[in-house]
């Protein structure tokens, strides 16, 4: 079998002349610190001051081809993590030996059945949902059945397809860092006289589309006198992400009011009016947008599960409500993986196969016949893959040879509350990648990136009222890095450049 290209080729001629890369980075910066593509220092934070995010100064290449597969396959995609939030069974049976040992995951679960149990105050649900893709370099449905190539002469990584490494159903960030990531590239592009590379930036509307699904959800709660509430962290790094959205409700709905508030302070607070609204002070919320609650360090007592449980009871729609956040966890995806599951949520058979194929091997490592042999797998060719918890936020996975270590450290018990994944095995290509405080020039370095495709839900357990593909973003790592969270120091903004 032929061996398979692992590079894609750049969009311009790499490297640039040292004076012309100097000058046009220098540029770049001060453009990204005053258009918002910023954030807050998490080494000399003040609430004052920003650094500009990290960002590659040129977009990344992506197969056009895998990048209008993603987008065409975002929508069934948000219909099926809708089908699966709305299934209980599913839910508790997929959960049930991880919330034996994952407490935060059991935390959220008892939220869920003490909602369940009293009923739930708001039918319907906002789902603003990103899935997170990297190409896989030497990708097995493009090979013959003799496991030849298809065809003799294809241009580099031909052979790549997408393969999904996650789907995020909380505090789906980058709907303004995304699109900003495009302009500050679009510029850099234009500087080096090389416009016309523009043409292959696919359109990016990420922050509108996201926000349309606030807007929609507002207007369907219908109460013209109700606000959009945001749940954030104490302190907010990532600031302009969540601010942009904000300020764009604001400009062009000054008439719906947005609120920021903690876990804490909704505790402190909050209470449910006579009619299970919400009301926050002398507010009453029509939607709730967490960007935060996804980790176990934004719940200090019990006092922010309890105001938790508080939201999760009310009128007010929630973005995601408890059990689109279960929905979310890495247990179910590994349970979708399994092809006869997704016949449960899925009925076309095209659209089955469609998404089967999206799917890298997922493993369960529960203590039982099926999680021993996975467990003795990883201990034998821990290379070949990554040990995920449920957890969200960046840093928190195992990769390669760090993995037996980890696993035998765990008792059999303990092993459900993680996965087990492929790794996946994406093409290099080069880029310049900027950072705060970095050397200048910027280096010439091996980098891989990993495309998010946003989409909005919004419905109940009987009907979706609207389901649309709602933008991109591309986060781009050095390629001998595991991790590639920008927002937690380890990834830097990008954008796909896309090519035949």
């Amino acid at each position: 079998m032929a061996e398979h290209p692992t590079t894609l080729e750049e969009c311009i001629a790499l490297p640039l002349k040292e004076p012309e890369l100097l000058e046009v980075t220098e540029k770049a910066k001060d453009w990204a610190i005053m258009h918002g593509a910023a954030m807050r220092s998490k080494t000399n934070f003040s609430p004052d001051s920003l650094n500009f995010a990290p960002f590659l100064l040129t977009p990344s290449s992506f197969p056009r081809k895998e990048f209008e597969k993603a987008v065409a396959l975002q929508t069934i995609i948000n219909r099926l993590m809708h089908n699966v939030a709305h299934d209980e069974e599913f839910l508790t049976t997929t959960l049930a030996e991880t919330i034996k040992v994952d407490e935060f995951t059991a935390n959220l679960f008892n939220v869920y059945k003490k909602v369940l149990a009293s009923g739930f105050g708001q039918r319907i649900s906002l789902g603003i949902l990103r899935s997170d893709l990297m190409l896989e370099s030497s990708c097995k449905d493009l090979l013959n059945e003799n496991g030849s190539n298809k065809e003799e002469n294809e241009k580099p990584c031909a052979y790549c397809c997408w393969k999904q490494v996650e789907i995020n159903t909380i505090a789906s960030g980058f709907g303004h860092l995304g699109p900003a990531s495009k302009a500050i590239q679009s510029f850099v592009l234009t500087e080096l006289d090389q416009a016309e590379k523009l043409k292959n930036m696919p359109d990016n509307q990420a922050l509108a589309g996201i926000c349309g699904g606030m807007i929609r959800a507002w207007e369907i709660y219908n109460n013209p006198k109700a606000v959009i509430m945001f749940i954030v962290e104490d302190v907010t790094y990532n600031i302009c992400d969540q601010r942009f959205h904000e300020f764009y409700i604001r400009e062009k709905y000054p008439h719906i009011k947005v609120i920021r508030r903690t876990l804490t302070e909704v505790h402190d607070t909050g209470k449910l009016g006579l009619a299970k609204e919400l009301l926050i002070g002398d507010l009453e919320v029509a939607v709730i947008y967490f960007r935060a609650g996804y980790e176990p360090g934004h719940y200090h007592s019990h006092n922010e599960w309890d105001a938790r449980y508080l939201m999760e009871s009310s009128t007010a729609i929630k973005c995601p409500s408890i059990h689109y956040h279960l929905a979310g966890t890495k247990k179910v995806q590994q349970a979708l993986a399994q092809p006869e599951m997704l016949e449960r949520f899925i009925s076309d058979p095209e659209e089955i196969k469609a998404i089967g194929k999206i799917f890298t091997g997922l493993y369960s490592l529960d203590d039982n016949d099926v999680g021993n042999k996975t467990f003795e797998m990883a201990l034998k060719e821990p290379e070949r893959f990554v040990l995920k918890p449920q957890r969200e936020g960046g840093g928190n996975n195992v990769y390669g040879l760090d993995i037996p270590d980890a696993l035998r450290k765990m008792s059999r018990v303990e092993r459900s509350a993680w996965i087990l994944m492929d790794l996946i095995k994406p093409p290099i290509s080069k880029g310049y990648m900027v950072r705060p405080g970095g050397t200048m020039p910027p280096p010439l370095v091996e980098v891989v990136s990993e495309l998010g495709i946003f989409g909005v839900v919004i419905g109940d357990v009987d009907n979706i009222i609207c389901n649309y593909q709602a933008g991109h973003m591309l986060r781009t790592k050095v390629a001998t890095a595991n991790e590639g969270g920008v927002a937690a120091g380890l990834g830097a903004l990008d954008s796909p450049y896309l090519v035949d």
